[in-house]
């Protein structure tokens, strides 16, 4: 793949995730101190999380009772927790997580079953999208758990090279290589190859 084909295709998948954060309506984070309490974090970021593991596990119930674990697990570490702003973090990174738990229960479950159903997302955020960004959609539900992990969370949680390397538990290194793999397999995809 060329460069410049790679440039059109991380450029739609930005277009495409953008727009779903934008149909969201998800608050941009403020420059205000972290909340201060664990109530105030739920309030403030669960919907986010939630949306972040539907794109992850394209069920919206699964995705919450992943965001409700992660919580869970929080608040029985919030006293042990040595930076109220690593708190984030923590939880974007139990969310990630607990959905690989989920996809690998449900290949366990199921025998063989596509890590990512694309047609389970919500009519209604699909009916906002152009057929293009759709398609989009759609050709990042075949993408392999990892590739789609790195482009939702770069494109849609506008996470950095970095956060996603802790939020995934792999290197900043492979965080790039697999973005870019990602990007090349998506146009792929679409391309119908």
């Amino acid at each position: 793949m060329s460069g410049e084909e790679l440039r059109s295709v991380e450029q739609t998948v930005e277009t495409t995730l953008g727009q779903l954060r934008a149909i969201d309506a998800a608050p941009a984070p403020r420059a205000e101190p972290a909340p201060l309490t664990l109530e105030d974090l739920y309030r403030t970021h669960r919907m986010r999380l939630v949306r972040l593991a539907i794109l992850l596990v394209d069920e919206p119930t699964t995705a919450e009772d992943v965001v409700q674990e992660a919580f869970t697990g929080l608040h029985r570490h919030w006293s042990g927790l040595r930076d109220e702003t690593a708190a984030l973090g923590y939880l974007r990174t139990a969310v990630v997580n607990g959905s690989r738990s989920v996809l690998r229960r449900r290949r366990t479950a199921r025998g063989y079953v596509p890590p990512h159903n694309p047609n389970a997302r919500s009519a209604e955020s699909l009916a906002m999208l152009t057929a293009e960004h759709q398609a989009v959609v759609t050709a990042l539900g075949r993408l392999p758990r990892r590739q789609r992990e790195v482009l939702v969370l770069r494109y849609y949680g506008s996470l950095t090279e970095a956060e996603i390397a802790e939020a995934t538990g792999v290197s900043k290194g492979t965080v790039k290589s697999t973005a870019s793999r990602a990007l090349d397999a998506l146009q792929q995809v679409m391309a119908g190859r």
